[in-house]
This record gives structure tokens, C-alpha cells and sequence, in this order.
């Protein structure tokens, strides 16, 4: 073992990180927000939901990832802490794929088809396909899967950098000597926690004991117990990311921790002592990739069975031992759109939580505008406050949402998130505005009711008929918005000029009331800030139904849309139409 076997063996551990890493991003983009979303809808089902605590962990290739992921949920207030433990262990089970597919480098075979199924033999083809798909490729995902095939394929070269690397020890006694020592089951678990906790990746680091154990010197009984303390050593990312956050985010990270650990301590004595009685004779036989992987698979599977029964104790022993604040316990108040930056590791889960809580904004704008329009024919103080109340939430959401969105779109996206995050990033503003014009309707009402003012019953009867164009206006944009309808969205613009005409026509009789005198001036000026407002909230809606038509051909020029639909389109033209004789004077 030379300097140059040292070079081999970092280049090797670079080559094999670097390709997790490629192929972790890749599948998670592919994943998208889909597991996640289904995550949060399936968590009463033990079996389901540790089901899909795998499947994410394949997705990702890293059960710290997806840990991370839950310790952001949580803290996020969109999952509760308990939701998480079945997730936890089909986390620890879905980790276990990588070691099969390394495992494949020890097959031994002349026949050719064996020989093909070794991943340096067949990873040339991969990398080969990978690269023109992602050259060649137009589709986004066929890019994402051509990286995927070039991350497996470096991946592979890696271990086997790393294999070729450490043979040489197998003849050094000083190797053996330290061999020795991992006898004692202690040193192992220590030794396997300590080097999984500074690579942060139970998947590399028992990569790297296969690798290890190509050298003929590992036993079974060395291996088990360094296997369990990765699996403990893999929960230090975990541990990490809940600094600075809530207590129950704090949970996810202890109850993964006490997982493993409760894991290990029943496991691993149950073993010593049966081997004691039965003197197993695989426990001093050489162990292989294969056997690595087996081991793996199994502690996870059996401190799954064991310990999923009893997940109601572990989540009392988890709250005994992470005990609330009582400041946080006693606290009523419901935090408003708290987007944890923890979830910017996984970029598809954040522009999907992103995305729903865009929905609850839109949602909770045009209940502040319904409600301040409903003031106009009946005042009511409570109602005022609520109003109010509703639109401080919304500058809230635009703050929050608008702050996680400029972070967001610094991470590396797939075209329709990227899209999507675009689409937030237009639309929050325009939401925004919208609840400020809720409180300047309020205000009218407001200043109206403690006047003693009202209108004339003819500008009462087009007001009514103006009010009716607004909330269809403020229903489409928002059943557009929160379904990505665009056919609805389409509807906005033709209704957008209406309004337009509407108002239009408002004032033209208006000022055919004042010179007869059937109205005030006062009253002109309350109803002109009245239009003026409702001109407004059609414009934003105009905004929030281009943007999201805009967003799906990739383009924002919203003069030449405006333009293009306005101009030479029967479509437009049907629905102005449709529009104009639905709110006609």
C-alpha cells in the first residue's frame, strides 16, 4: 500500500460520493413533490406509510435526506412529529437498496450474461447512453435520466477505484493487525457510527466496507456490528439540520436516532448471545459485498418488525425525552406560512409546499375581498376588524412566501418547477394587492356607514350588477390559479374588459345624476374611489390569469399576449360577448 494506492482510494471515495450525489438529485427531481404529497395523505397506515418511506429513500438514495425532509415538514407545522415514525423506518429499509447494487461487483462467473450483470461491466453502457441522453435529450426528464445513468455509471468506477485501491492490504500484517481488533463489537459499532457521521451517508460509508471487504480480511462478525453502528452514524445529518428549529422537528431527529440506537441494543446482544450458545460458522468466515448487503437488510427489517409494534412507546420515550416549552405548548395562535429552509435541500418538496401555500393565499385573498365587498350592503365592526385581520395574513404570506421563493429559485430546478416558482413569484404580489384594496373597500363602507350616506337606487342597481362581475372575476382567477385551469384563466381577460366597460359606463351616468341633481358630490367622490378600487382588483386578477398562461409557453410578455388575445381572437371575442350580455346596464 503506496502513495499512489492512497491517490486511488480518495479518487475512488470522490467518484463514489460525487455519483450518489448525481444520481440523489436527479431522482429526487424526477420524483418531484408527488411523494411528498401523497406522504402527508397517507400517514395513518403503518405498512403504507413505511412503504413510502422507501420509496422516497430510493428516490433520493439517502435516508438522511428524507429525514431531513420530515425534520423540515415538521417544523413547517404541515406534518406532526408522530406522523413521521413508519416513514422513519421504511426510510432505514429503502437505504438498504444501494449495498444490493454494489453488492453486484462480486459476482464471479465466466458465463457472459453473469459477467454483464457486474456493474463495472455494464456501467460503460450507461454512462455511454447517459451522456447522449443528456446531450441529445429535449425533455427535461430524459436529461434527468441520462444524469442518473452517468451518476450510477461514475458511482460504480468509484467503488471499483476503491476496490483496486485497498487489495494491497489484504498482504500487510500492520492491516491485519488492526483487523483484529473489530473483534470487540464495541470498537465496531463506534467505529461505524464515527465514519458514518463524517461522510454523512450510511450508503457510502457501507459502500466503502464493501469495498473494504473485498480484501478477504472482514469477518461476519466484525461486519454486524460496524453495519449498526452506521446505521446510528447516519442519523448525525438529522441531528444537525433540527438546530435552531421547533420542538417537534427536534422529535423526528431523536425518534430516527433512537430508531437505530434501540435497534442496535436489542439486535446486537441477541446475536452475541445466540452465537455464544450455537457458534454460528459463518461468524468467523470472510464476509463479501453480498453478505454485507444481506446483513444490511436484515438488521433493518428486523428492528423493523420489532419496533414498529411499539411505536406508541416510542413516540411517549421520544416526548419524555424532548420535553415542550411551556411557552410553545400554551401558545394558540397558529403560525402562518413558516417554510423551513431545511426543505430547500429537497427543491421539489419546497416548490410544492411553496405551491400550496400560494393556494391558501389566493384562498384567503378573495375571502378578505368578499367579505369587504359584503360590508358595502351591511357594516358590520367584527366584520371590519376580520378584514383587516385577513389582510395583515396575506402581507404575512407574501413576506414569508416571497422571501423562500428568492432562495428557491437560486436551486438548481427542473423546467416545470422552475416554472412554477416563476408563476408564485408573479402572482404574490398581485394577491397582495388585492387584499389591500379589500381594506380601502372597507374603508368606503366604513366612512359611508358613519355618514348616514347612501346611493341613489340607480347607481345601488349598477353597483350590484358591477359586484357580481367582480367576485365571478375573483372566482375564476382563483379556481384558475388553484387548479392551473388555463382554460378559466383564458375567461379572465374577456370578463377583465368588461369590468373595464362597466365602470366605464358608471361613471358616464354618474355624472348624468349629478347634473340633475340626484346626487352629491360627496357621494361622487366615495363611489369614484369605489370603481377605482374595483378597476383595480380586475386588473390584478388580468395579472394573475396572464401569468399563469404565460408561464406554460415559457414567455412573460404581456403586452404581446394582451395583444393576441385582444385582437383577431374569436375566443376573446365569444366570451366578451358572453360577458357583456351577463353584466349588462
Amino acid at each position: 500500500m503506496d502513495f499512489f494506492n492512497l491517490l486511488s482510494l480518495c479518487c475512488g471515495l470522490a467518484f463514489f460520493l460525487f455519483g450518489m450525489q448525481t444520481m440523489s438529485h436527479n431522482l429526487e427531481r424526477l420524483a418531484g413533490g408527488r411523494l411528498e404529497g401523497t406522504l402527508k395523505k397517507m400517514t395513518s397506515n403503518p405498512v403504507v406509510s413505511a412503504a413510502l418511506g422507501a420509496m422516497i429513500t430510493i428516490a433520493m438514495q439517502s435516508s438522511s435526506a428524507c429525514t431531513v425532509m420530515l425534520v423540515g415538514l415538521v417544523n413547517s407545522g404541515i406534518m406532526h412529529f408522530s406522523q413521521t415514525l413508519n416513514v422513519i423506518f421504511g426510510a432505514n429499509i429503502g437505504t438498504t437498496l444501494t449495498a444490493w447494487l454494489l453488492s453486484l461487483s462480486g459476482i464471479e462467473s465466466d458465463n457472459f450474461f453473469l459477467q454483464m450483470l457486474k456493474p463495472v461491466n455494464f456501467s460503460p453502457i450507461l454512462a455511454v447512453i447517459g451522456v447522449f441522453m443528456t446531450m441529445l435529450a429535449k425533455k427535461e426528464r430524459n436529461k434527468s435520466i441520462g444524469n442518473i445513468l452517468v451518476g450510477f455509471a461514475v458511482l460504480m468506477i468509484g467503488m471499483d477505484f476503491m476496490s483496486d485501491a485497498v487489495s494491497p492490504l489484504a498482504d500487510l500484517p500492520e492491516f491485519g493487525a488492526l483487523m483484529v481488533k473489530f473483534t470487540n463489537p464495541a470498537v465496531g459499532v463506534l467505529v461505524g457510527a464515527l465514519f458514518t457521521a463524517l461522510i454523512q451517508s450510511s450508503a457510502a460509508s457501507v459502500g466503502i466496507l464493501q469495498a473494504l471487504a473485498m480484501t478477504g480480511s472482514i469477518t461476519y462478525a466484525m461486519a454486524i456490528p460496524i453495519i449498526m453502528g452506521q446505521n446510528i452514524g447516519t442519523c448525525i445529518t438529522a441531528v444537525i439540520s433540527c438546530i435552531g428549529a421547533n420542538t417537534g422537528a427536534k422529535r423526528v431527529a431523536v425518534m430516527h436516532t433512537l430508531i437505530n440506537l434501540l435497534g442496535t441494543v436489542i439486535i446486537l446482544p441477541a446475536y452475541l448471545l445466540l452465537n455464544l450458545f450455537f457458534r454460528f460458522p459463518f461468524s468467523n468466515a470472510p464476509i463479501d459485498a453480498f453478505g454485507i448487503a444481506l446483513c444490511h437488510t436484515l438488521f433493518n427489517l428486523l428492528a423493523t418488525l420489532l419496533l414498529m409494534p411499539n411505536g406508541k412507546l416510542i413516540i411517549k420515550l421520544t416526548e419524555w425525552l424532548t420535553k415542550e416549552k411551556t411557552a410553545v405548548r400554551t401558545a394558540e395562535k397558529k403560525e402562518v406560512c413558516v417554510l423551513d429552509d431545511r426543505l430547500l435541500r429537497s427543491p421539489s418538496v419546497a416548490v410544492q409546499e411553496s405551491a400550496n401555500y400560494t393556494t391558501e393565499m389566493c384562498v384567503t385573498t378573495r375571502d378578505t375581498l368578499k367579505k369587504a365587498m359584503a360590508l358595502l350592503i351591511h357594516y358590520d365592526e367584527d366584520m371590519a376588524r376580520e378584514v383587516t385581520d385577513l389582510e395583515d395574513t396575506v402581507d404575512l404570506y407574501e413576506d414569508r412566501l416571497g422571501t423562500f421563493l428568492v432562495k428557491l429559485s437560486a436551486r438548481a430546478l427542473s423546467r416545470t418547477d422552475s416554472h412554477s416558482v416563476s408563476l408564485m413569484l408573479h402572482t404574490i404580489g398581485d394577491l397582495e394587492r388585492l387584499s389591500d384594496h379589500a381594506v380601502n373597500i372597507k374603508e368606503v363602507a366604513r366612512e359611508m356607514h358613519d355618514k348616514g350616506l347612501t346611493f341613489s337606487e340607480s347607481a345601488r342597481q349598477e353597483l350590484d350588477v358591477l359586484t357580481g362581475a367582480i367576485e365571478e372575476i375573483l372566482k375564476l382567477t382563483r379556481d384558475a390559479f388553484v387548479n392551473r385551469d388555463l382554460s378559466l384563466a383564458s375567461q379572465v381577460e374577456p370578463l377583465e374588459q368588461v369590468v373595464d366597460k362597466l365602470i366605464a359606463k358608471i361613471k358616464d351616468h354618474h355624472i348624468e345624476r349629478l347634473q340633475r341633481g340626484e346626487c352629491t358630490i360627496e357621494l361622487g367622490f366615495i363611489l369614484s374611489d369605489l370603481l377605482n378600487n374595483y378597476q383595480r382588483i380586475s386588473d390584478h386578477c388580468s395579472n394573475i390569469a396572464v401569468a399563469l398562461i404565460e408561464v406554460e409557453h415559457n414567455s412573460f410578455d404581456t403586452h404581446q399576449y394582451l395583444n393576441d388575445v385582444k385582437y383577431g381572437s374569436a375566443a376573446f371575442a365569444a366570451a366578451f360577448e358572453s360577458f357583456s350580455s351577463k353584466y349588462a346596464l
